[in-house]
């Protein structure tokens, strides 16, 4: 899990600013204050830390353009950075130990951002890859400061290319030179504390990343091979195929929690597959249907039912899968939702968030006041297993406030512009 993520001179942070992270992280603020753009370097940081790779910052869900949009870009004469950074801290495991970070410095190779600098530091001993003049790399194990290892490597990055030379390995090239034994053992301890224990990593994480508008609903189904996608195209095959295995607990178990959802929120009570043959390669139809009472509703396709439903199944599928990724980064997921259904994707979040990292990006009070409230009552996280992200506009650039919630809910650190709209629509409510 990251726990904290600092950024400098990255779209409309200027300068260099730090953020708390938690299991659930909530970012809130007006329209084009960057909380798009910081989901996205989260994402393109992990695919060069954990990866190796260089980051995509056209895929979806994100399209932040080339290095000269991604870059921040102040007002008036001052000129543009000719990089930009971001790094980010896994926490001390075991407490005792020192936490870990892993940094990276961007600049532009033909009009794209590409990592030219990465570094990992237990706060004692760091490993440095440095690739600003290609083909050439070199990676540096220092100790306080001061260098036990150096090693020159001739490195192939091009424009075609997305592989990067993983710092472990450098690492230990370096080391199995040195006449130092604390620098291989230093720098084998701090691959070891990231988590890297050969190359490649011996257990990457996984990230899932969702657009703010899902696909809309069919009435039937053509099975296709399922690729998870951010608009969620995948996952009704996924659910039918699931229903035709052969291990039907599993389909039971996820049928269970999108059910609990579905009813919490008020959107429906049941969900089927209707399949309309018995080979994979026949079309079939997600069907849910709700009750009055002890009177069964009529089944219906998800396309007669509002597109609320089509919209937040996807996301709801994903977080009820066994196998889903570590980390969660969640556009708007109260998309055509009504309030109370807003509300019990915040109850979702706060158990989800138990089991693996999310960040949501939300417009939705209701969300936010569940979350509050669960906090409140101690139902699944305690006042530190969230973060509010405030994102304010300040002239050219953007402020992170990193809020948190107390043990009654409240919000502690809250700027004065905070909710301010809300005040200000009160206030002419009551002709204030």
């Amino acid at each position: 899990m990251i726990d904290q993520l600092t950024v400098r001179d990255f779209r409309c942070f200027g300068g260099e600013q730090t953020a708390r992270l938690a299991p659930l992280t909530l970012l809130v603020g007006e329209n084009s204050t960057g909380k798009t753009s910081f989901l996205a370097l989260v994402k393109a940081l992990r695919t060069v830390a954990f990866w190796n790779q260089i980051p995509d910052f056209r895929a979806p869900p994100y399209d932040l353009g080339g290095f000269a949009d991604v870059v921040h870009q102040p007002n008036g004469r001052t000129p543009r950075p000719a990089t930009f950074e971001a790094r980010f801290r896994l926490p001390a495991n075991p407490p005792e130990t020192q936490p870990t970070s892993f940094a990276a410095t961007f600049g532009a190779m033909a009009a794209t951002p590409v990592p030219i600098e990465r570094r990992i530091s237990d706060g004692e001993h760091a490993i440095t890859v440095d690739q600003s003049d290609p083909p050439t790399a070199s990676c540096t194990v220092t100790r306080a400061g001061t260098t036990l290892a150096r090693l020159a490597a001739v490195v192939q990055l091009t424009e075609t290319s997305r592989d990067l030379i993983p710092i472990e390995r450098l690492a230990l090239r370096a080391t199995e030179d040195s006449a130092m034994p604390e620098a291989a053992r230093a720098a084998t301890e701090l691959c070891r504390g990231f988590g890297w224990n050969s190359s490649p990593p011996s257990s990457p994480l996984g990230t899932f990343a969702t657009a703010p508008v899902r696909s809309g609903p069919k009435r039937i189904y053509e099975p296709a091979r399922p690729f998870r996608d951010p608009l969620g195209d995948f996952v009704p095959i996924y659910l039918a195929q699931l229903s035709r295995g052969d291990d039907n607990s599993r389909w039971l178990a996820v049928k269970a929690r999108l059910e609990a959802f579905g009813k919490a929120a008020g959107l429906f009570d049941e969900l089927s597959i209707r399949l309309f043959g018995r080979d994979e390669g026949d079309p079939f139809q997600l069907r849910v249907r709700k009750s009055a009472g002890r009177r069964k509703g009529a089944w219906r396709s998800v396309i007669d039912v509002g597109y609320g439903v089509s919209q937040v199944l996807p996301l709801i599928a994903e977080l009820s899968y066994a196998e889903a990724p570590d980390l969660f980064l969640l556009q708007q997921p109260e998309v055509h939702l009504h309030p109370s259904a807003q509300a019990a994707l915040g109850t979702l979040f706060c158990e989800a968030a138990q089991r693996r990292q999310l960040l949501v990006e939300t417009h939705s009070d209701h969300l936010i006041n569940r979350v509050r409230l669960d906090v409140r009552d101690g139902k699944s996280l305690k006042p530190d297993d969230v973060s509010l992200l405030y994102f304010e506009r300040d002239g050219a650039s953007v402020t992170i406030h990193s809020l948190s919630f107390d043990e009654l809910g409240n919000v502690n650190g809250a700027p004065d512009s905070y909710g301010q709209f809300f005040m200000d629509e009160t206030e002419r409510s009551l002709r204030l």
